[in-house]
Formats: C-alpha cells, structure tokens, sequence
C-alpha cells in the first residue's frame, strides 16, 4: 500500500467534475472544501444493507458537504454544501471508530467520502497501526475517477456505490452533474477490478469483500430504473449485486418539483422488482 496521497488535494481530479483546483491553499472545488476534514459525526448505523454490518450495525463516519448535490438528498443537512463545517483532527476521529470497534462493530463505513480520500487512506491506517482491521466499506456516488480510486486500492473491502441515474439529463436535474451513467459505470467497473464481483462472506455470514450497488426508484422514473439496471447488467453482468432500494422519500428540494414530491407506489417498485 503507498503512502498517503494528500498531494491530491493540491490539484484535485478525486471526482469527475475535474476541479483541478488546489485545495491545499484553500481553494474550494464544486464540493465547497478546502483540503480541511470536516466529519460531522462518527456514529453506530443500523440502516446499511444486513448483510454488510448485521445486528451490530456499521461505524459510519459521515464527512461534511458532497460532490454531489442532490435535490432529495436525504442526508441534506450535512451534504448540503451550504452547511456548516465542523472541523476536526485525524486523532479524534480515530479514536471515536475505535470506541465503537470496541463495542462491538466489525465494519468501518465511510459516507461521501470522495474529496477525503487522502483521509480514508490516513484513517485506515492508523487503525491498523492501533491493531485494529475492521472490514472498511467505501459509500459512495460513484462519481469517483478511475485515478482517485486507484489509490485506495489494498485498503478497501466493500465497495458500495450508487448508481442513481441511466438519463444523463437526469442526473444534471438532480444532482448537477455532466455523464452521470457513463462516467458511475467507469467508476464501478474500477471498483470491481479491485475486490472482484463475487461477494465474500465470514463464518457469521457478514460480507467480507466485494461490491453492491445501490439503485434508488424515484417517483415516476421506472424507465430510468430499467435502464438503471439493463446498463448494470449490460456493463458487467448477471452476477453483479444489486440493492433496489424502496425507501424513497420526498426530503430536502424534492418536494419542489412535481415529479418527486410523493414517495414511489407500489405497483412502480413491483415494476422495477419484475424487471430486475
């Protein structure tokens, strides 16, 4: 494994919006971040995918402001890159993980972690120095380079992105971004390059190693969820892992536009299951 990359941040290409800028003095890309670490809470999380953190849950630490910026973003307080920003040490926030890894939690999970990678690189590794290896789940838009994801090669374990939009157009509605599916496949593809596409489980059934991605259904968008999926399909074939989620809810700007101001029906999930 190589040494942390915080030299990134001094002309940053982490996510495909190719700032460039360097954020080592200062500057702030489309995330609104300098190169400070920001982590609004290192917390116990019951809602990942079962399979991935069980009944004791996932240490997520969850990173202020985001590449992206979607409109129903349900994490909006602390994605929002209106928000504030907490600072914090590396120190401090390996000590809260290890607190929970020492309560019980297996696995460590990094939320919108794209423009800290150089510090998921640094927290990694001073856990393993303190004797602790949990499994390190990566939770992200996948808007990732491919050269950003490079470098966290030998450190992560579960890959779980998102793969929100198949209509380029959407994705620029709703999260502000150019080439969404293309660039998200480039970026998942990477992904399973590094840990394989078949999942890898322990003794207690918990994964181990491997990637899921997740598709959220929005509200009259099951043709962009099919297309979702035959891309998935397409790109990488039938033994990828899918998490179709249900849970979508109209929080943050989305109740702002008639097509995402209700929670999806069931007969449009049932669709989307069926089509799957």
């Amino acid at each position: 494994m190589s040494s942390v990359p915080y030299e990134l941040f001094a002309r940053c290409d982490l996510c495909f919006h190719r700032c460039n800028c360097n954020r080592a003095i200062g500057k702030k890309g489309r995330c609104h971040l300098d190169a400070g670490l920001y982590v609004e809470s290192v917390a116990r999380h019951l809602g990942e995918e079962p399979v991935i953190g069980g009944k004791k849950g996932v240490c997520n630490v969850f990173f202020n402001h985001c590449n992206l910026q979607c409109v129903f973003c349900q994490n909006w307080q602390i994605s929002a890159n209106s928000g504030s920003l907490p600072k914090t040490t590396l120190g401090e926030v390996v000590a809260r993980i290890e607190k929970e890894l020492k309560d019980g939690c297996t696995a460590v999970g990094f939320v919108s972690p794209t423009p800290y990678i150089p510090y998921v690189i640094d927290i990694i590794s001073q856990l393993h120095v303190h004797g602790y290896k949990p499994t390190i789940v990566y939770n992200t838009n996948a808007y990732d380079t491919p050269a950003a994801l490079e470098t966290l090669a030998g450190y992560v374990d579960i890959y779980l992105p998102d793969y929100k939009y198949a209509n380029a157009l959407l994705g620029l509605q709703y999260s502000g971004i150019q080439n969404y599916p293309e660039y998200a496949l480039e970026s998942i593809g990477c992904m399973l390059q590094q840990v394989g596409v078949t999942l890898e489980y322990n003794r207690e059934g918990l994964l181990e190693r491997g990637v899921i991605v997740r598709h959220l259904v929005l509200p009259n968008q099951v043709e962009n969820s099919r297309s979702a999926l035959f891309n998935l399909w397409s790109e990488f074939g039938s033994d990828l892992t899918i998490s179709l989620m249900s849970q979508y809810t109209p929080l943050h700007l989305a109740g702002r536009d008639i097509n995402l101001a209700r929670r999806i029906s069931e007969d449009e999930y049932r669709q989307v299951v069926d089509f799957m």
